[in-house]
């Protein structure tokens, strides 16, 4: 038979097909009211609450590189990057179920370092870490977060509800995900080489990484933005679309699209950077506004909003509005600082087998 390599269809392009394959199988489920293709399942049991479900696995040297990351740092973000699939629901998380394979080298210290991480930032967001499982591993180390999360029926949002006139807008600022890997990478590449030149280890040849803590820690630390949910609870705010920033702007700007049948347009002046982003990428002579669309790793919410709830959100600074929905016909475009128009379809995010 034939055979067509992943990266042929890119990791979208797989899930469809498994999505194609799981539909069956939903019909033995009633209450299961969305699969895949969603940042979460949706269940509804005889209660009054929606229940969601997500799961994400972190693998050596796909995900993390224990080089660069301390085992503690890795753990809260396996939590963190779970949850905030929760909050793209407008759900709040309940509990979690770890699964980890450990390869032989490591030892019980660095397990526990791991959990340290994963307790801390259990605590932060409410949640309890309920069980899970373990294994040896041959391949380096590897993490599989289950979370379940709740919300009310009329609060549930997904990423199919988004309407031309809409309003866009994201939390927080991106692009220091990309910053603090870009650094990471580079201080890692000069150890490397030190090392491979016989040179006695000098502590001065690697960077003061103090000035670039607010990049690294966006990295190595990212926070789920569970704020902003109970933000959008108090102020009776449901958006109509939403999706975290797992894998750049762009690539989640046009999940939204795809799903609700819509066009976009954002524009480069709305995007919220930071000044130490910009100050990275003006070192290491690369471009923010790239990283922003397409670094990934930012979990922060993207969402959209009918046009007359804009006073609603206008006094919260850590949301910005950056462009507005269009119809389907329109594409997915950003207005540059100059403006021109720019077709999002050819700037893409992370896609995992590399197509």
């Amino acid at each position: 038979m034939p055979y067509k390599a992943i990266r042929e269809i890119g990791e979208f392009g797989l899930i469809d097909k498994i999505a194609a394959l799981a539909e069956p199988t939903l019909q033995a489920v009633p209450e299961l009211l969305k699969g895949i293709g969603d940042d979460c399942a949706i269940y509804q049991p005889s209660g009054k609450l929606l229940q969601v479900a997500t799961t994400d696995l972190l693998v050596d040297q796909v995900h993390f590189d224990l080089l660069t990351t301390p085992l503690n740092h890795l753990g809260s973000k396996a939590i963190s990057v779970n949850v905030s699939d929760i909050c793209a629901m407008n759900a709040f998380p309940r509990f979690a179920l770890v699964s980890i394979a450990i390869p032989p080298s490591f030892s019980t210290e660095m397990v526990e370092e791991l959990y340290k991480g994963m307790s801390h930032a259990a605590k932060e967001y409410g949640l309890a870490i309920a069980g899970g499982d373990t294994s040896s591993s041959r391949s380096g180390l590897i993490i599989s977060v289950t979370i379940m999360g709740e919300v009310e029926p009329e609060k549930l949002t997904k990423r199919n509800g988004a309407k031309p006139g809409e309003l866009i807008c994201v939390t927080g600022s991106l692009g220091g995900a990309a910053a603090g890997l870009k650094l990471l990478m580079r201080e890692k590449a000069i150890m490397l080489d030190h090392f491979e030149n016989n040179e006695p280890y000098n502590k001065s040849v690697m960077a003061d990484l103090k000035e670039y803590s607010e990049a690294i820690q966006c990295q190595l630390l990212p926070t789920a933005r569970l704020d902003i949910v109970r933000f959008l609870h108090s102020r009776n705010i449901c958006p109509t679309s939403m999706i975290d920033i797992s894998d750049g702007l762009s690539s989640e700007l046009h999940h939204i699209c795809r799903q609700s049948n819509t066009g976009a347009l954002i524009h480069e002046s709305r995007i919220p950077i930071s000044a130490s982003t910009r100050r990275v990428a003006d070192e290491l002579q690369d471009d923010a506004i790239t990283w922003a669309l397409t670094g990934g790793e930012e979990y922060q919410l993207l969402f959209t909003i009918p046009k007359e709830e804009y006073e609603l959100i206008d006094d919260y600074k850590e949301i910005s509005v950056i462009g507005e929905v269009t119809d389907p016909d329109s594409g997915v475009f950003l207005s540059d600082i100059y403006g021109m128009r720019i077709d999002l379809a050819t700037i893409r995010g992370f896609d995992h087998f590399g197509r």
